[in-house]
């Protein structure tokens, strides 16, 4: 069985990146937009520090690209609701808010990736 160890300090730095997304999300449900965008840079980073440390582990890369993934798509959502632009239409029935689809498909396809032909090679060495 294979196991997986997570140094310490990179714990730390994990849960300090739950604190500030707690924070960016809190934010943005009480309307605190200095605050709320503030927090999408030390989310954000920590996110792409932590994604850099797991570059040895495919499990954990790929799910971490997923994360940030889900962060640039939820902040970009922020923003556009603080500043009143998310129902607005780009084009045809497409709104602003529509494209944070973006960055969310964009982190479906690093899980689907790693599930569907990382993984299963890994599995059928």
């Amino acid at each position: 069985m294979d196991t997986f160890q997570l140094p310490k300090r990179i714990r730390e730095f994990e849960n300090l990146h739950i604190v500030f997304w707690l924070l960016k999300d809190m934010s943005w449900s009480m309307g605190w937009k200095i605050l709320g965008i503030t927090m999408i840079i030390p989310t954000l980073l920590l996110s792409i520090y932590l994604t850099n440390k797991f570059r040895e582990n495919s499990s954990e890369w790929y799910h971490n690209n997923a994360v940030i993934c889900w962060i640039i798509a939820n902040s970009y959502w922020m923003i556009s609701e603080f500043y009143g632009f998310e129902e607005q239409l780009i084009f045809s029935s497409i709104k602003w808010v529509h494209l944070a689809l973006i960055p969310f498909v964009s982190g479906l396809i690093f899980i689907a990736y790693y599930y569907l032909i990382k993984r299963k090679k890994k599995l059928s060495n």
